[in-house]
């Protein structure tokens, strides 16, 4: 492959992969759960902590195997071509696809603050509960759209990567500063009031539907659930950083610059996100957080500082944010896709790099699906049951540094994890709480995504059968 990025691109794209819609939305639903500022910002430090100490093991493994695939690559090489099948299954099914569609469409959804016509125009399809709408539509034009770029070459792609991400950190580091000087009234003491031992939740109905009549006090051990339950969102706002490994065959020396991208792009978004949330505190009360119209907490945010303006200013941001993201994820996706290929365990086409030398089949298959996953309006709700499912594959690959290290203790290593084992081990024990206490308190986000990657298994049987039959 030809080595086309440098350190900055692959900076610029690990920031753009993370920066998408979550930032501007998420903060509600973690409020809902957590009832504080202080949780807020506990449970945003604690995925930040989470976030860099993983980046800072996969840079290991990252200078061990720095070939494209990333971490299909590091689970495949590590533990076996089943469980690295069960990864890139992930991937191709939800994890990868679904994101592009989740963010593509809230593109759409954000573009209706500028065109009011997107919200109001009828359903071009309905039957019962399934619809299908304008905003789907721009959704996968935008998916599409940017397939095709990405099939004009590297460069293509890395020019628009670093035009978005660029753009939209200067407009984040704007919304921080304008957010402590132009609102006038600071509900800063008030949110953070609710201290380390003063629990709240909203109180819900028989359903277990939030109700807005107020927040009940709970108990340390059901906190426990409202920050697994919190770290959902926080979580889904801080992955996708990986991304970058995926394409260690075209940056250059990848053996250091794809690390050091790792570190730097994650630290950055999180320092941003933490400021973002800040911003939020200082600007809103309690329930205006919790309550921000379809979860839109920045642009509640936003109208309090700009007025009725500030819509139209969030809206041209997340559009900004979103389309960025969606661009990084989709120029990094098909080359694992590509990498599966070469091992036997994905579609043969994948393989061909076009006369721009990049995977252009795998390219579109990505981009297809996730189209018919925008199209179903079922990815929200996939991504929900696969949250816990990427947080274990986070796991397992960081694991596989500690593996690696006892198995060949004197492999080349150029880069070592900084603090090891120390990093490593606060990752393992934060995700396997978060994992742990998901199982206990939101069981629908842990058996149905395990369930999804499991069904992967007698694929891979099928695959591996085909294959023996034709050797």
């Amino acid at each position: 492959m030809n080595k086309k990025l440098k350190l900055w691109d692959a900076t610029m794209l690990v920031m753009g992969s993370m920066i998408g819609s979550g930032i501007f939305i998420v903060s509600a639903d973690m409020m809902r759960n957590l009832g504080s500022g202080y949780w807020l910002i506990v449970v945003w430090i604690i995925t930040g902590i989470m976030t860099v100490a993983a980046a800072l093991s996969y840079g290991e493994l990252s200078a061990m195997f720095p070939k494209a695939g990333g971490q299909y690559t590091y689970i495949t090489e590590i533990f076996g071509k089943r469980l690295g099948f069960l990864y890139g299954w992930g991937m191709f099914t939800v994890i990868q696809t679904g994101t592009i569609a989740a963010v593509a469409v809230a593109f759409g959804k954000f573009s209706a603050y500028l065109f009011p016509a997107l919200n109001d125009a009828a359903p071009l399809f309905q039957s019962g509960e399934f619809k299908i709408t304008w905003i789907q539509i721009l959704g996968i034009a935008v998916i599409l759209l940017l397939t095709y770029i990405n099939t004009r070459g590297v460069e293509s792609g890395k020019l628009l990567q670093n035009i978005f991400t660029g753009s939209k950190i200067v407009a984040l580091l704007g919304l921080i500063f304008l957010g402590f000087i132009l609102v006038k009234e600071s509900f800063w003491s008030g949110n953070m009031s609710f201290g380390w031992d003063s629990f709240n939740n909203l109180v819900k109905d028989d359903k277990g539907n939030y109700l807005k009549l107020g927040w009940e006090s709970i108990s340390e051990a059901t906190l426990f659930g409202g920050i697994a339950a919190a770290m959902v969102g926080s979580v889904f706002s801080s992955v996708a950083w990986e991304n970058v490994t995926f394409v260690s065959g075209e940056i250059e020396n990848p053996q250091k610059n794809v690390v050091k991208a790792m570190v730097l792009g994650t630290i950055s978004v999180m320092l941003l996100y933490l400021l973002v949330n800040f911003v939020y505190l200082n600007a809103l009360d309690r329930d205006s957080i919790a309550f921000a119209a379809n979860d839109r907490v920045a642009v509640a945010a936003s109208e309090k500082m700009f007025g009725s303006v500030g819509t139209i200013i969030m809206a041209v941001l997340v559009m900004i944010s979103t389309f960025g993201c969606v661009n990084g994820i989709v120029l990094a996706g098909a080359r694992v896709f590509q990498t599966m290929a070469k091992d036997g365990l994905f579609l043969k086409s994948a393989i061909e790099n076009n006369k721009n030398g990049v995977p252009e089949k795998s390219l579109w298959m990505q981009g297809i699906w996730a189209s018919l996953l925008a199209l179903s309006g079922q990815y929200g709700d996939l991504l929900d049951m696969i949250s816990f499912v990427i947080v274990l594959f986070y796991m397992i690959t960081v694991f596989g540094v500690i593996y690696m290290r006892i198995k060949q203790p004197d492999a080349e290593r150029s880069y070592k994890t900084w603090l090891y084992p120390v990093t490593p081990i606060i990752y393992l024990l934060i995700g396997t709480a978060f994992c742990v206490l998901l199982f206990i308190y939101k069981p629908n986000y842990t058996w149905p995504g395990l369930i999804l990657i499991l069904i992967g298994l007698p694929v891979y049987y099928i695959i591996n059968s085909r294959k023996s039959e034709s050797q």
